[in-house]
Parts: C-alpha cells; sequence; structure tokens
C-alpha cells in the first residue's frame, strides 16, 4: 500500500441521528483503501468532521460514493500539538514525511 495521508472529511446532514451515523460506520467496518481514525459529531446541526487515513482525495471520493454517504467537503491535514509549535514543529514534519506508519 502506498504512503497514507491524513484527511478531514466534512460531512454536513441536518436532521441526521446517531443511529444513522453508526449505521454508517458499519457500512465502513471492511473498507481496505482507507482507514477511519476519529469523528467529532454535534448532532444538534448534523455535522460530522472525520479523520481518515488514505492514499489519496479520490480513494476516499470512491469510497463513499461506493456506500452512498455523503460529503461536503474533503482535505488533507496535518496535525499539531501546542508541544510541537515553533523549532519542534520543523522537525516533526521532516521525521512524519520519512515514516512509514503516518497516523500510528
Amino acid at each position: 500500500m502506498s504512503k497514507l495521508k491524513k484527511f478531514m472529511m466534512v460531512h454536513n446532514n441536518p436532521g441526521i441521528d446517531c443511529n444513522e451515523v453508526q449505521a454508517n460506520w458499519r457500512k465502513l467496518v471492511d473498507v481496505e483503501a482507507g482507514t477511519w481514525i476519529r469523528t467529532y459529531f454535534n448532532e444538534d446541526k448534523g455535522v460530522r468532521y472525520c479523520i481518515w487515513l488514505a492514499p489519496s482525495e479520490e480513494d476516499l471520493k470512491d469510497i463513499f460514493t461506493e456506500i452512498g454517504i455523503s460529503w461536503d467537503s474533503i482535505m488533507e491535514v496535518e496535525e499539531t500539538v501546542p508541544d510541537l509549535w515553533g523549532e519542534k514543529w520543523d522537525e516533526h514534519l521532516k521525521e512524519d514525511a520519512a515514516a512509514d506508519n503516518l497516523g500510528n
């Protein structure tokens, strides 16, 4: 498998409830082209922010199109935490680019 990149998918589905979201997660259990990491969900607004690892944005589009789950946007992202800000951030990015276990 090629090196994985980290993506954030935004799903905006007002009126969707937690049961439907969980049903969608069950559809994604056997996906091999990408790895779901985490979802942040605001049930009142029906908005989900999902973090995925995948070789490309196109792979994610194919996965979600095939399963029938809509999305509003997909963007490649990098994670940072306050401990890495400043000089440590550049060092972290270099180490991350050389790693073969992105996301682990």
